[in-house]
């Protein structure tokens, strides 16, 4: 099972580009190294603040383009991990691991990714044979 991981991102990061300390940095490069270890990490990486984002909004007539900061959200992503493992349950006992600073709230969202079984019959042989054959182009662009 994979998942995604969706590391919260503090006022003072979205303010501020308030980055980690040297310490935490360490702690969280320890915990990546601990998930490497255990063959559980698949990628993940930290965001830069909305400030340097944008949205592309669909609805009535032409795609819109909204540039960051979103100051109207309450929950923006700073970082992100995909993990590979056995349960829902081993991912939140991982979660519950993570480096955190304790002088300010935050919080992981886990969320299961699909897979193709998920999406039943309408996943034709024909589709999953085009996914295939983009993810063997992608590993073979990217060297993975």
């Amino acid at each position: 099972m994979r998942v995604m991981v969706m590391v919260q991102s503090t006022p003072a990061w979205e303010a501020e580009g308030a980055m980690p300390s040297t310490e935490m940095l360490a702690a969280m490069g320890k915990y990546n190294e601990e998930l490497v270890k255990a063959g559980i990490m698949l990628d993940g990486d930290g965001l830069k603040n909305s400030n340097e984002g944008a949205r592309v909004v669909f609805g009535q007539g032409e795609p819109r383009v909204v540039d960051g900061p979103f100051t109207e959200s309450k929950e923006l992503l700073a970082g992100y991990w995909i993990w590979e493992v056995k349960s829902f349950e081993e991912a939140v006992e991982w979660a519950k691991r993570c480096p955190h600073d304790p002088s300010e709230p935050s919080q992981l969202e886990l969320r299961p990714l699909h897979e193709a079984a998920d999406f039943g019959d309408e996943y034709t042989p024909e589709l999953r044979e085009q996914d295939d054959r983009l993810r063997e182009q992608i590993q073979q662009q990217h060297g993975s």
